[in-house]
């Protein structure tokens, strides 16, 4: 966070690696990023405007040409012609048929009864998972990407696990999360149900039963309930301590001791400035939803 607002947010992002990072960007000094570890203070004021991110293919990043004004509330951080041209490279869409690289196919388990089916390319190492939030999960198979279409397809319609969540429901779970015992013993059941389906694709090698498990990712044993869900406006401040990150989710402590929930991705193509570590939150807080209320809360 700078002075200089041609900085700006690009997002929260994953990595195996070095764990939860803001991206940052800055049409003349590239980009760099700022890591999101537990007791880090976080504190900005937000700047005018929001602006489209772009479009970003591996380590390539093409800027938006006309540097879109974007609504502050969308998750998406992205004008209409960039989410165009994003979604035709994206495998969601199943436009990249010719894609050679291997795919995972993984069960990933958020809660209590809330377990998906999914697909995520095998050269990630599970980032997607990271974030996604789940807190486990575990791999069935891997094979090509219309092996892997396949099988999710299959798996979703013989176990009747769907391939998303409302992602109020993603949170309400975390904040009292079953061992990882429980957890593993949910995934288990499901794999092996898996693992013995007729129809699944000859192409698609099936893994042994292996959970990995995100709680010291998310660090799950600082998070608290949330008292309140940061809504981001200009010229607004958010500051606070972090306590840890789970998929685009922040939870910070706030200086008055509050348990608030900030979603990273509504700080992507905003100028964002320093403030005081101790400084007051100002920007809108809400209380924590349970469940979603349109398309946008599902991830």
């Amino acid at each position: 966070m700078t002075g200089d607002r041609r900085w700006r947010c690009a997002g929260l992002r994953w990595s195996r690696g070095s764990g939860p990072v803001l991206l940052w960007r800055h049409p003349a000094h590239g980009e760099r990023t700022s890591a999101l570890t537990p007791d880090r203070p976080l504190a900005f004021t937000t700047g005018p405007g929001r602006h489209c991110t772009g479009v970003r293919r591996g380590a390539r990043h093409t800027p938006c040409p006309d540097d879109a004004e974007l609504a502050a509330s969308p998750v998406s951080a992205q004008c209409a012609d960039c989410a165009r041209l994003d979604r035709s490279y994206s495998v969601a869409a199943d436009t990249r048929g010719d894609d050679p690289r291997p795919y995972d196919v993984y069960l990933a388990w958020f809660g209590p009864g809330l377990v998906k089916v999914g697909i995520t390319a095998a050269e990630r190492e599970g980032v997607r998972l990271l974030e996604q939030a789940a807190l486990s999960y575990a791999l069935l198979g891997r094979g090509p990407l219309m092996a892997a279409r396949r099988a999710e397809a299959v798996l979703g319609a013989a176990l009747g696990v769907p391939d998303r969540f409302p992602y109020a429901a993603k949170r309400a779970a975390r904040e009292a999360p079953p061992p990882r015992e429980r957890r593993a013993a949910e995934l288990a059941a499901l794999h092996a149900r898996a693992g013995g389906l007729g129809g699944l694709p000859e192409s698609l090698a099936l893994i042994a039963f292996a959970p990995v498990h995100h709680d010291e990712a998310f660090h799950l044993e600082r998070l608290r309930p949330v008292q309140g869900v940061v809504r981001l406006a200009a010229d607004r401040t958010v500051a606070g301590r972090v306590e840890g990150v789970a998929g685009p989710d922040i939870q910070l402590t706030a200086s008055d001791g509050r348990a608030l929930l900030l979603d990273g991705r509504l700080l992507a193509g905003r100028p964002l400035g320093a403030a005081a570590a101790d400084a007051e939150t100002t920007a809108p807080v809400e209380a924590p939803a349970r469940e979603a209320a349109s398309p946008e809360a599902l991830f």
